[in-house]
Order: C-alpha cells, then structure tokens, then sequence
C-alpha cells in the first residue's frame, strides 16, 4: 500500500485528470487482495454506487487499539479511491483517525471537481463507516 504522502506528491506532478485517473486506477492494483468470504453483507459499505467492501481488522497490542483494513471493490476507479482512504486511515489508532479529515484531502486533490456525485457520496460512505468503526473502538477502550 502507498503513503499518503507519497499520493500527494505523484498527484501534484500529474496535470492531466486522465493521467491521475489512470494513477488511481493504478492505485486500486496495489491493494492487498480481500479473500472472496470478506465480500460479504457485514463489510459492504452502505451509500456506495459500485460494490465495495472494507474489512477492519483491530491489533490490540500495547496501548492504544490500532485499525487496520482490506479493502475492495468491483469497480477499477472506486477501488483506487478504496486505496487512498486506506492509505490515510489504515494502520492508525482511533483518535488519529477522528483527527484525519479525508474530506479536505480528497479536495486537495481535485475530486471535488472530477467525480461523479455518486462517486463522492461512495467516498463519503467509506470516510464516515471507518470514523464509525474508531468511534466504537475508542468506546470498547474505556
């Protein structure tokens, strides 16, 4: 899986929306593969046009709980933006994760402006079922 940061970077040496299309598709290729019995009811992602699945994994090792996910989707484009919420989300604590705005992020990067309503509403969709799932880990904590 790719660093956030390192999204940011490539996004800014790509002008072209084909080409950071393209980048995002390329992005989808990059996520660990969801074996097909986690594509099920439980983890599919509500509010999402295309097929998509999110898979939480929780680590509870020393201190503070740490979420961890697969991700995927049926859809080559929503599965690159499944790669770049996963590279913002994935691998951090609870708080880290409330304290992340994906929104301001995917701004930063054009999508407001270059994706389907459907496709920002998916993404919001999968932004607000993560934050759910630190809510509750924060709660199973205390």
């Amino acid at each position: 899986m790719t660093a956030i940061d390192e999204i940011r970077d490539n996004f800014e040496l790509l002008d072209d929306w084909d080409d950071r299309y393209r980048y995002v598709i390329e992005l989808g290729r990059t996520l660990e593969p969801m074996p097909e019995a986690e594509h099920s009811a439980e983890n599919k992602v509500n509010g999402c046009v295309s097929q998509v699945w999110l898979q939480k994994l929780v680590d509870r090792g020393n201190g503070a709980p740490i979420l961890k996910y697969r991700g995927d989707s049926d859809a080559h484009i929503v599965r690159g933006l499944v790669a770049i919420v996963l590279a913002l989300y994935s691998g951090r604590t609870p708080q880290e994760i409330l304290e992340t705005d994906a929104i301001s992020v995917f701004n930063e990067f054009g999508f407001r402006d270059h994706l389907t309503p459907q496709r920002s509403n998916g993404l919001r969709s999968m932004v607000e079922r993560i934050k759910t799932d630190a809510k509750e880990a924060l709660a199973d904590a205390s």
